[in-house]
């Protein structure tokens, strides 16, 4: 791997919100990023941190492959019961759409909330990053990628995500005008998407 091809990577990871590791170690996800667990009602759980080595890893993995524009990577990535219901060509097809989505890979990360055994989902371990992209032409993305394990010995793969992508002309002071915002799958910290 060439200098400036490790020098990107460190550089997409850290734009990730996640701290960048020395060799051979797994990404870690900022400390100040706000954390959730939701069980349903059942006992309490606290995931490891192996697991959210594990779910990071995926999402970098994942956000990596769609800014190389790898789209078969990317869709390698996608658990089965999303496979099933997007063929690989949709799927490709509408990121292709989206012009500019991913491309720079700079996202942060705002929210992960963990979900176990949700009801009417495919059992498991669920990891939602909720994060936002800023582009040097003003353009903002942001949305979520979920990511699934169904057993604990089990690998992450993506389940679901949701990306919008806010033009300049609709965002006021850093954040999407409120008419628009609530039509996102976005959020932005508390006090900010929480408070429409």
């Amino acid at each position: 791997m060439s200098f400036k091809h490790a020098a990107r990577i460190a550089t997409s990871l850290l734009a990730l919100g996640l701290a960048a590791p020395a060799a051979a170690e797994p990404a870690v996800l900022d400390p100040a990023v706000e954390r959730n667990v939701e069980t349903f009602g059942a006992a309490a759980f606290t995931p490891t941190v192996d697991d959210e080595s594990a779910a990071m890893a995926r999402l970098s993995d994942y956000t990596l492959a769609l800014e190389k524009r790898d789209f078969a990577a990317a869709y390698a990535m996608l658990s089965l019961t999303r496979q099933a219901v997007t063929p690989r060509l949709e799927w490709e097809g509408n990121l292709r759409k989206q012009d500019g989505l991913w491309a720079d890979g700079r996202i942060r990360i705002f929210r992960l909330q963990w979900y176990l055994n949700p009801p009417s989902q495919t059992p498991g371990l669920y990891a939602a990053f909720d994060f936002r992209g800023d582009r040097a032409d003003g353009t903002m993305d942001c949305g979520y990628v979920v990511v699934h394990r169904a057993a604990p010995d089990g690998a992450f793969a993506v389940s679901t995500s949701s990306v919008s992508i806010v033009q300049p002309d609709l965002i006021e002071d850093g954040v999407p005008k409120a008419d628009v915002l609530r039509q996102l799958p976005c959020y932005l910290g508390k006090g900010i998407a929480t408070a429409f």
